[in-house]
């Protein structure tokens, strides 16, 4: 067990509504470790690159053990890693930050994790996913489908954009992954072959809870289990629309937890209690929950 206060914290803009220094906090005094995770928020403007090297500086000197990078900063930071994982370095973004050998070294936790808390859903092995969106969360999701061998679709407002990450991905692809608009009539035509949707847009994070990736006019897939990667809230719009129709769905509170358990790890070369992050994260939840109402 480290014998030193563990200095961790997240980067981001905005950071309001996160839930990490909770998820974290719960893990240290869980493990009985002396230590803080602290919000570091940095705007995406033409000075940021002097607040991330003064935060990544600090990880080099010891005086942090190990940051998380979230939105809009993923792939703003890779200039100032010394390596990649290989899943970070596919992904071409980042989401844990450590030191390795004197190295500044980063590492994607969201693949890993999303694919661990997916075990959860019932669904057909293998079966054909279709991913909503096309930014930088579909990224990961995308990844862990491929590396798992399931057979890809991407819907996005932007089909431009969609078909750009999919030609970056193609390379992994046991099959060519299909690119189509978002809008009803295209996914009409694949959706009795779909077995898994994946939100990766932010359609339905609080405080838009009512809105919904999926056209309202449009069944969901009769046979898919529906995975929303919004965790605030809870249930979103998506994942109350598809069990009133009857199939398994959950929002992405789960991933929240296992990339965070898996970058506690990273850090800590501990086994992360990953059932105390969990209530720590569900109790943040309706925290934030009740706060909004």
């Amino acid at each position: 067990m480290p014998e030193h206060c563990i200095n961790l914290g997240l980067i981001g803009w905005p950071l309001e509504h996160s839930m990490s220094p909770q998820i974290h906090q719960a893990a240290l005094h869980k493990l009985g470790i002396c230590g803080n995770y602290r919000l570091f928020a940095i705007e995406p403007n033409n000075i940021m690159d002097i607040a991330i090297s003064d935060l990544f500086d600090h990880v080099v000197s010891g005086e942090l053990t190990g940051l998380n990078i979230t939105l809009p900063h993923k792939q703003n930071v890779l200039p100032f890693l010394s390596d990649l994982t290989p899943a970070a370095a596919h992904i071409g973004a980042v989401n844990t930050v450590f030191l390795e050998d004197g190295l500044l070294k980063g590492d994607n936790t969201d693949a890993a994790g999303f694919l661990n808390d997916l075990a959860h859903l019932p669904f057909v092995e293998l079966t054909p996913a279709l991913i909503l969106g096309a930014g930088g969360a579909a990224r990961a999701v995308l990844f862990s489908l491929l590396e798992a061998g399931h057979p890809v679709s991407i819907a996005a407002r932007n089909p431009t954009k969609a078909q750009t990450l999919a030609d970056s991905f193609n390379s992994i692809a046991k099959t060519p992954i299909q690119v189509l608009p978002l809008e009803d009539h295209a996914l009409a035509q694949i959706s009795n072959t779909i077995g898994l949707v994946v939100n990766a847009t932010p359609l339905g994070m609080s405080p838009n809870i009512e809105t919904c990736p999926w056209p309202e006019t449009l069944p969901l897939p009769v046979n898919a289990s529906i995975y929303d990667l919004v965790y605030n809230p809870a249930d979103t719009l998506l994942v109350r629309r598809a069990r009133q129709s009857g199939r398994p769905a959950c929002s992405g509170l789960g991933m929240l937890v296992e990339q965070a358990s898996l970058a506690f790890e990273r850090w800590t070369g501990l086994a992360a209690p990953r059932e105390t992050m969990k209530q720590a994260a569900q109790q943040a939840s309706k925290l934030s929950m009740n706060t909004s109402l």
